[in-house]
């Protein structure tokens, strides 16, 4: 069933452009989806229709109804896969850099739960058409060690794990700069961009809590490598937290710059753990780093 949010407009939130106002309240959508919901009357003002330019007003009751996503059936795709672990309940695979996690907009083929379809004969429907067995997910340019799900209780059996924070994760991160302290920690809360609607930013007022654990594997003139083990599990979060610092990942176009070094983040997520929630082992899998990342890391150690 569609969703529909209420939101009541606060003193210091009047007189704002209407679809301006809404792209800053944390509904997950991008300003040209919200532009799109008031065209089609699904975002309504003191129970009216409302206009993109229409102003803001305190006390203004705003009703925003989020429909249904149309469902778009993924297809099995014969596209090879790195499999370090597999059972009857779940696999694990090493993801490489390029591959979307499961079919969105814009990328409906050529994705992990393509290449899962064809090879499981069975995935976890928990997460519906689009995303069958997909318990968590890596960025597309992010490479590494995940985990899928053949059935329902080993799904739900992984996601409380994700919720409660017992999975253990840890990334390798080449990041911009020096970075002196051996090992720290980043609570910073992130939330979706006020602006730029695709990006994530730390939001200390309205983020949602966010914790990296950082060590210091190796030092660079101009660069860090580091090990980041993730309490949490917001959206991009080792990304945001990093550019934070104002030392992003090199070659994160995203939250960083560009790089003639590697083409993608050079982020690889190089360790999972959990507790098998059928056999209630807990297994540990690891991936080496890739070849671009190696190659970035050789360029900084060199001799000056």
């Amino acid at each position: 069933m569609p969703k529909t949010k209420e939101i009541i407009v606060s003193e210091n939130e009047s007189k704002k452009r209407f679809d301006l106002f809404l792209s800053r309240q944390n509904l997950d959508l991008s300003r040209s989806r919200i532009q799109n919901l008031i065209k089609d009357g699904k975002i309504k003002v003191n129970g009216r229709a409302g206009k993109s330019h229409y102003k803001t007003k305190a006390g203004d009751v705003i009703q925003v109804e989020i429909p249904d996503p149309v469902e778009i059936s993924a297809r099995p795709e014969n596209i090879p896969l790195k499999i370090l672990y597999e059972d009857e309940h779940l696999i694990v695979i090493d993801k490489p850099a390029g591959m979307v996690t499961h079919p969105a907009a814009g990328n409906y083929t050529g994705t992990l739960v393509n290449a899962l379809l064809y090879h499981c004969k069975n995935l976890s429907g928990i997460n519906g058409c689009l995303r069958p067995g997909i318990v968590h997910r890596l960025d597309k340019d992010t490479s590494g060690v995940m985990v899928a799900a053949k059935d329902d209780k080993t799904h739900q059996g992984l996601s409380q794990q994700w919720h409660k924070r017992t999975i253990t994760r840890k990334y390798i991160a080449l990041v911009k700069g020096r970075i002196e302290r051996g090992s720290f920690g980043i609570e910073a809360p992130i939330a979706r961009h006020r602006v730029h609607r695709k990006k994530m930013a730390v939001n200390l007022d309205k983020g949602r809590p966010a914790v990296s654990k950082v060590r210091v594997l190796e030092r660079f003139k101009d660069a860090s490598l580091l090990e980041v083990e993730l309490k949490t599990g917001r959206t991009h979060q080792i990304r945001v937290h990093l550019s934070y610092l104002k030392h992003p990942v090199i070659g994160d176009v995203q939250y960083g710059k560009k790089s003639d070094l590697i083409g993608r983040q050079a982020l690889h997520a190089a360790l999972l753990g959990f507790v098998h929630p059928i056999t209630n082992r807990y297994m540990e899998f690891s991936s080496p780093l890739p070849e671009d990342i190696k190659s970035a890391i050789k360029y900084f150690q060199r001799p000056n």
